[in-house]
């Protein structure tokens, strides 16, 4: 090459895409899950002492579900989607929804920081409690927000049931 084309080459200035896995999924990628590409619009990271774990709400069309991400002794990944089941304080030790009994499993409150849609919960503490049905294989989430209890209903996945696709850095 000559000194022309070297002063006057194009350089190649867009910055290399980080790869994500499922814990460090960011507001506006696309998870591709069940046939469905899902925009990634909230995030909550919930504390407890050193523990951690994530909640990712995905949105297609007026579908949002939720995916949880945590890291234990393996990767644990979980979709949940929200259920009209009323349960009031203190959670009881058993719940019952269309007709399979869940029982308590874990109880606890955690500090959140939220993002993107869930910005406003952003250093507020909760309390919640896990349930689980006579298989283990479907799960019931409390989160008690103060002014309301938010129920959630779940199973677990594989991490190659989804696809992170970046929307950014």
């Amino acid at each position: 090459m000559g000194m022309f084309s070297k002063l006057f080459q194009k350089k190649n200035t867009k910055p290399k895409v980080k790869e994500r896995d499922p814990l460090s999924i960011r507001i506006g990628d696309i998870i591709e899950y069940d046939l469905g590409d899902y925009e990634v619009v909230g995030k909550i990271t919930y504390r407890q002492d050193s523990y951690e774990w994530i909640s990712y709400q995905l949105l297609e069309g007026r579908n949002t579900i939720w995916l949880s991400a945590e890291m234990d002794d393996k990767l644990e990944l979980g979709i949940y989607k929200t259920i009209p089941l009323s349960v009031q304080k203190p959670f009881p030790k058993q719940l019952t929804y269309k007709d399979k009994t869940y029982y308590l499993d874990e109880y606890g409150e955690a500090r959140v920081v939220g993002e993107g849609r869930s910005v406003n919960i952003n250093g507020r503490e909760m309390e919640y409690a896990e349930y689980y049905d006579d298989s283990e294989s479907e799960f019931i989430s409390l989160e008690d927000w103060g002014s309301e209890i938010e129920v959630s209903i779940g199973f677990e996945i594989k991490d190659y049931e989804v696809k992170i696709i970046a929307g950014s850095n």
